[in-house]
């Protein structure tokens, strides 16, 4: 299927659910993030659209005060893709785990946790899983600012290139 027919079939199935296109010209599709666990469920399970792989879930920072989890879909039997997005406030960065649609979102969530700060409610274990559990911040949001040093070890180091 293409973009366009996968869109009209979410559209109709799901109100608020917006086809757009990115800077760079690629589409995806906006969808409310109380809805995201029902839409991938259907994605996966319809069987026109067969999305049987989430092949990536990541938080990106969308100044000046949003955060999107985008969520990169592909069928192995039909060999089509789709993008979708969620987005949500920095203040209150919360969507509904899709874990159990695909076990696989259970570490990319928690990357997304990890280094953007989205919180995914419901989710069975949310914790840091590249950061120690005491760090401060979200090292992928355009507004980090880093620590001088962690535990008394420098967090930065001298430029090798001007010496």
């Amino acid at each position: 299927m293409t973009f366009d027919e996968i869109a009209k079939v979410l559209q109709e199935k799901f109100e608020g659910s917006v086809p757009t296109t990115d800077r760079a010209g690629d589409p995806f599709i906006t969808v409310p993030a109380a809805k995201i666990a029902e839409i991938l469920a259907f994605c996966r399970d319809d069987a026109m659209l067969a999305f049987d792989c989430l092949s990536n879930l990541t938080g990106v920072d969308a100044p000046p005060d949003d955060l999107d989890v985008v969520y990169h879909l592909f069928s192995y039997p039909k060999r089509h893709s789709l993008t979708l997005k969620v987005r949500v406030p920095k203040a209150n960065a919360r969507v509904p785990t899709v874990e159990g649609v695909y076990p696989t979102a259970n570490w990319q969530e928690r990357e997304a946790f990890d280094l953007v700060g989205v919180i995914f409610d419901g989710h069975s274990d949310l914790r840091r899983i590249m950061l120690p559990d005491d760090w401060v911040g979200y090292p992928l949001r355009k507004d980090y600012k880093e620590q001088e040093d962690y535990h008394g070890m420098a967090t930065t180091r001298p430029s090798l290139l001007n010496s």
